[in-house]
């Protein structure tokens, strides 16, 4: 089954491995360990990830490593900012009126 990466982060676990190895890469044992679930749990998370080229495996001697890829989820963030953009202009609306009515 061919995934998109809207797919890939709709699920917690998912986005929570991400956010990790944002910060660095990690191994498959590694990221097991700030979880509850399985190692095989986390792999097949981290398979789905790959698949949708959110992360990026490197191998190291014996052990592999994931990097985040942020270039695909650029994806996402293109595919929101019109609606932040929306969001903050509804917002910006709102506030002035409740200025207003806080004025009188």
């Amino acid at each position: 089954m061919r995934r998109d990466v809207f797919q890939a982060i709709a699920d917690p676990t998912r986005r929570a491995i991400l956010s990790l190895i944002a910060l660095q890469a990690m191994t498959p044992n590694a990221l097991a360990e700030h979880f509850d679930s399985s190692r095989q749990a986390v792999s097949r998370h981290i398979k789905i990830l790959a698949e949708c080229q959110l992360v990026k495996q490197e191998q190291s001697g014996r052990e592999i490593y994931y990097h985040f890829n942020p270039k695909k989820m650029k994806a996402v963030a293109d595919f929101i900012e019109p609606f932040r953009q929306m969001w903050d202009s509804k917002f910006n609306q709102l506030d002035k009126v409740l200025n207003k009515i806080k004025n009188k």
